[in-house]
C-alpha cells in the first residue's frame, strides 16, 4: 500500500475530510481533518480512523500509522 492508496481509502471513508498522507511500505503518516470529529476526545477520534484502516491493517498492508486529527475549526487556527 502507499501513501496516495491511504489517503483515497480515509476520503472515502469518511465523509468531507481531508487528508494529508505520507510514508512508504507499511509506515504512514497522516492527518485527517473532518467535522466529524467535532466533540469527539482524541482517542475517540483515531478510533474513528483506525476502523476505517482496519483491513489493511489485519492484512499486513499497513504496519504502523501516526495520525494526526483536527476539526476544520482546529485545522484553521493552526
Amino acid at each position: 500500500m502507499n501513501a496516495s492508496e491511504v489517503k483515497a481509502l480515509l476520503e472515502s471513508s469518511i465523509s468531507h475530510c481531508e487528508v494529508i498522507a505520507e510514508g512508504e511500505g507499511c509506515n504512514f503518516q497522516i492527518v485527517v481533518v473532518t467535522n466529524e470529529f467535532e466533540g469527539l476526545s482524541t482517542v475517540k477520534r483515531q478510533q474513528l480512523v483506525y476502523s476505517h484502516l482496519q483491513e489493511a491493517i489485519a492484512s499486513g498492508a499497513i504496519h504502523a500509522v501516526t495520525m494526526k486529527t483536527y476539526t476544520q475549526e482546529q485545522k484553521n487556527t493552526l
